[in-house]
């Protein structure tokens, strides 16, 4: 792994690694390697297939060793990071077959989560969900057709929606696992997609029918949805060009 120069402002300091003084510091402390960890892998500046070193990365966040390997810990949780017997430690390798296997996944528990979403949601919650679509309505990508999903977009939607479930159990699988790993992929792969004006409309069918409190509408449409992004993806697979999930 190379030596990375860290100048994130929320980097940890090594003054307050070293302070150790009480347990809310340490869990502080923990968090924000996580996050910053995550970040890391998620945009690649930690390559997929990485081997983690703990020395190194110990420096370079100005942590102890105590909080990185919690951390690495949370990220194997996430599937972000495997740990394997004689090997140790890597960022999770990407493969086609991992990344279709999400969209079955997501196909499964998204569609379940907007059918709660329509059930659960409360209106200023519909109210908020279709001011983020009426302003991505405005971004450029939407308008000419191209892909919005890389600056989250797509997934801000889908979290919302989600969150609306007030499913405990779908938002920590979805949204503190399942979605990190699709961010991973399209930061990594480059992902660019001809699908945004479908898709937004898609999307606006969607609110439309949790807006309209029909649960089973709600959840048949996000099956729709997420097959036909798989499908997409299949087909740019197929022609040899990495896709947008």
């Amino acid at each position: 792994m190379q030596r990375r120069t860290v100048d994130n402002p929320e980097a940890v300091s090594p003054p307050e690694a070293a302070r150790g003084d009480c347990a809310a510091s340490a869990v502080t402390i923990s968090d924000r390697v996580f996050a910053r960890f995550r970040k890391a892998i998620v945009e690649g500046e930690i390559p997929a297939g990485s081997k983690i070193s703990e020395p190194e990365l110990a420096r370079e966040y100005g942590v102890s060793r105590g909080p990185l390997r919690e951390a690495i810990g949370r990220l194997e949780a996430c599937n972000l990071v495997v740990r394997k017997a004689n090997v140790g430690a890597r960022v999770v390798s990407l493969s086609v077959r991992d990344l279709l296997e999400l969209y079955d996944v997501r196909e499964a528990m998204e569609s379940t989560a907007a059918r709660l979403a329509a059930e659960r949601m409360d209106d200023a919650e519909i109210a908020e969900l279709r001011a983020l679509l009426e302003q991505q309505r405005e971004q450029s990508e939407v308008k000419e057709g191209l892909a919005y999903f890389q600056r989250e977009g797509d997934l801000d939607f889908h979290y919302r929606i989600v969150r609306g479930s007030k499913n405990a159990r779908l938002i920590g699988l979805l949204c503190n696992d399942l979605y990190h790993l699709v961010r991973m992929y399209r930061y990594q792969f480059g992902m660019a997609s001809p699908r945004a004006k479908p898709a937004f409309v898609e999307h606006e069918h969607i609110v439309n029918a949790i807006a309209g409190r029909d649960p089973q509408l709600a959840e048949l449409l996000m099956r729709r949805h997420i097959r036909a992004a798989r499908e997409n993806v299949e087909r740019q697979l197929a022609a040899g060009l990495s896709d947008e999930p």
